[in-house]
C-alpha cells in the first residue's frame, strides 16, 4: 500500500542535479500530512524487531523523517551533517556520490559506545552516503542495526554494499529504473 501511495506523490525531476539524473523529489509527499504519518508508521512497523538506541539522520532530507521517527520511538536523534556544519568536535568521512564527492561529519559525543543505531536517509542510490554514515557510526564504536529509506533506486544496487554493515535494510518504495 505505501509503495503505491508514495509513487503517486513523489515527483520525478529530469536532469537534476545534473543531466542524465532523474531526481526523485520527496518534498511533494509533504502536501498531505497523512503521508507523513503513513511513512513514520511504516518505519515503526518494519523496525519492530530491531534493537534501537538512536536514529541517525543524514542531512538534509534524512532529518525530516529521522527526527520524527526518533521522537515516536523515544530515542535520541543524531544529525549526520555535511562538512563544516557542526559546531563542536567532529569526526569526518569522505565518500563518492553518484554525481560528485562529499564529506560527512558527526559530533564525537553523539553516540554512546555499543549503541544500536538506525541510519536514515530519504533515498538510497549507490549507497555512498549511507556507507559513509555507517562508517562514522562504527568509528564511534557503535553498531548500525538497520538502514531506513523512503525511496530506493534498486537498479543502482546500493543495498549490495550496505549488507556489509547491517542485515536490515528497509525501503518503503523502490524504483527499478
Amino acid at each position: 500500500m505505501i509503495d503505491k501511495q508514495l509513487k503517486k506523490c513523489i515527483r520525478e525531476v529530469e536532469d537534476f542535479p545534473k543531466k542524465g539524473i532523474s531526481f526523485k523529489d520527496i518534498t511533494s509527499v509533504f502536501k498531505d500530512p497523512n503521508n507523513t504519518n503513513l511513512i513514520i508508521n511504516s518505519f515503526i512497523q518494519r523496525l519492530s524487531d530491531v534493537n534501537i538506541d538512536a536514529i541517525a539522520g543524514v542531512e538534509s532530507r534524512g532529518f525530516i523523517f529521522g527526527m520524527a521517527l526518533a521522537n515516536r520511538l523515544n530515542v535520541p536523534f543524531i544529525p549526520i551533517r555535511k562538512k563544516g556544519k557542526l559546531p563542536c568536535k567532529v569526526i569526518c568521512q569522505d565518500y563518492d556520490l553518484e554525481y560528485g564527492k562529499a564529506t560527512l561529519e558527526v559530533h564525537t559525543d553523539a553516540v554512546i559506545k555499543g549503541w544500536n543505531v538506525v541510519v536514515h536517509d530519504d533515498l538510497l542510490a549507490t549507497g555512498g552516503t549511507a556507507i559513509a554514515s555507517a562508517k562514522l557510526i562504527k568509528k564511534l564504536e557503535a553498531k548500525v542495526s538497520a538502514f531506513a529509506f523512503v525511496v530506493e533506486l534498486s537498479f543502482l544496487k546500493g543495498t549490495d554494499l550496505l549488507e556489509n554493515y547491517s542485515d536490515t535494510i528497509i525501503s518503503l518504495t523502490k524504483y527499478k529504473s
